[in-house]
């Protein structure tokens, strides 16, 4: 067990579920990951695998054939596969913020019809907020519902949706009027809704249509995707809580769960960059010695491990605090924030570590290279966690002059 990253107060059960999942990673995950991702390629088997250990279900509650575990667990467990493949992360990450969704503002029938389904894996959830124009501007969102009898009419066109053509259920933020006049603030006249669609790519349902995966850098293997909406027809009973204009907080709900999992997949992958640069500082010999014993070395070893112990605390605090029924978005948004920049900053130190090799794809550092970046924009921008956090310290200590 390595030294680094440890977590006290953990039960037997949780200890017994990080063990399996650590294991599943090195014997399942790691071996293949690199092949996979600069093929691009979906990882049906992993997923499979991790339907099989009950993943999918982990976070929601047992009378709806989950494990019903806390957000610790979850983050733990998403710490341990993006050490393994962010890429893998990303496929649980969209699932389960929308069952967090269904299971703290779905009507009983909307739990009732999907949790179980995706408790067992059997239906994939995938959650679109942003737009090709407005990215982290949730308040601009153009895509819109129309009432239309017992139905709603939605069109639009989403962006970034990760497990685009993969899932089966989509949270769909989008802006609805109805009943709210005119002037009503912006992010009081949207509305979440459950879309339901046949995985895969095209037209996914009359009025739906997913084109393709969008190419990346890094961040492969997993599909990301638009999501067009015309004239797409959906029953009154799927919007999310029964009621409209309430999806903004719904959602902002939702993505503080996925800032704590974004925290724990940079943690991961930083954690990752440790444990390679760590190895091959110790096999790599210059000037009749590892270069692990020259100082220089050791001091990026030093500042990489630090920044790891450090991200994994704040990433633990804020994933408790949640847990505990208290506001996190302060704690999120600095978990986020700090460790997104410290995973880039562990995964270039041990990339310079490797020297010539670390621009190899033989090796690979080459993969985590090019999938740090995508915590830095992910689940908010760097710039977007600064603004909540600050406006959030001006809260807690207002000057009282």
């Amino acid at each position: 067990m390595a030294r680094l990253a440890q977590t006290a107060g953990l039960t037997d059960v949780q200890q017994e579920i990080l063990s399996t999942v650590r294991d599943f990673v090195d014997k399942e995950i790691i071996p293949v990951a690199t092949e996979l991702e600069h093929r691009d390629e979906y990882p049906q088997q992993i997923v499979d695998g991790l339907k099989e250990l009950g993943l999918f279900g982990l976070m929601i509650p047992e009378e709806y054939g989950g494990l019903g575990e806390s957000l610790l667990t979850y983050a733990l467990c998403v710490e341990e596969i993006a050490r393994g493949w962010m890429s893998v992360s990303g496929i649980i990450n969209t699932h389960f913020i929308v069952a967090y969704m269904l299971k703290q503002h779905g009507t009983q029938e909307q739990k009732d019809h999907f949790l179980p389904r995706m408790a067992a894996g059997d239906i994939r959830g995938a959650f679109s907020m942003s737009e090709p124009g407005l990215g982290s501007d949730v308040s601009a969102i153009t895509s819109k519902a129309v009432k239309d009898g017992e139905e709603y009419v939605l069109n639009g066109q989403k962006m970034w949706l990760t497990n685009g053509g993969t899932s089966s259920l989509v949270a769909v933020l989008v802006r609805s009027d109805e009943g709210h006049p005119e002037g009503t603030a912006p992010h009081k006249s949207m509305t979440t809704f459950l879309v339901e669609k046949e995985p895969g790519f095209g037209e996914v349902r009359p009025g739906l249509t997913i084109p393709g995966k969008i190419d990346k850098m890094g961040y492969k293997g997993v599909d990301t995707t638009e999501l067009i909406m015309d004239g797409l027809r959906i029953p009154a009973n799927r919007v999310l809580g029964g009621v409209t204009g309430r999806g903004f907080y719904q959602m902002m709900d939702g993505v503080e769960v996925g800032r704590v999992n974004v925290a724990a997949r940079g943690c991961g992958v930083a954690q990752r960059a440790f444990e390679l640069g760590v190895q091959y500082a110790q096999q790599r010999h210059t000037f009749g010695k590892a270069i692990a014993q020259h100082q220089a070395i050791q001091f990026k070893l030093a500042e990489m491990a630090t920044k790891v112990e450090a991200a994994h605390a704040m990433m633990v605090n804020a994933a408790r605090k949640k847990d505990s029924g208290e506001r996190n978005d302060l704690e999120a948004g600095m978990a986020k924030y700090l460790a997104s920049e410290y995973c880039k900053e562990v995964v270039e130190d041990a990339f310079r570590i490797h020297g010539g090799y670390g621009f190899s794809k033989e090796y690979e550092i080459e993969r985590l290279y090019r999938e740090a970046p995508m915590l830095l924009i992910g689940e908010g921008t760097a710039e977007i966690q600064k603004m909540i956090i600050g406006r959030r310290l001006l809260e807690e200590y207002r000057f009282q002059g």
